[in-house]
């Protein structure tokens, strides 16, 4: 879906999105497939798209997400828990629907391969 930031909806393709004035694309489950199409726009919009209004202890967890993926490190949810960050059971109160799954597509990262 297409999306601008007066959140109106309309379609280009299946996987490319209208966030602002930046376009994003998005494979079959939501990931975008380049991070550098990513911003705190972006991101705010694929929050709001997964239910979930962004405070600040969740835009730490995105930052730690994605200095992982920029060193390469291998995400799961117990890596995040002992992160100093969120504990494991804070990250699933931020977020409901898949702590893991749901924060890597808001931070713009690939989706972890610890997750199913």
């Amino acid at each position: 879906m297409n999306y601008t930031e007066n959140q109106a909806v309309g379609k280009t393709t299946d996987q490319q999105e209208q966030v602002g004035i930046s376009s994003v694309e998005r494979n079959e489950e939501g990931y975008l497939t380049n991070f550098s199409q990513w911003n705190r726009s972006v991101g705010e919009h694929i929050a709001q798209s997964e239910g979930i209004q962004m405070t600040g202890q969740h835009w730490e967890v995105i930052d730690f997400l994605q200095e992982q993926e920029r060193n390469e490190v291998p995400l799961t949810i117990r890596k995040v828990g002992k992160s100093g960050v969120v504990s494991i059971k804070e990250f699933y109160g931020l977020f409901p629907k898949g702590p893991l799954k749901v924060s890597s597509k808001i931070a713009g990262i690939p989706k972890p391969k610890s997750c199913i």
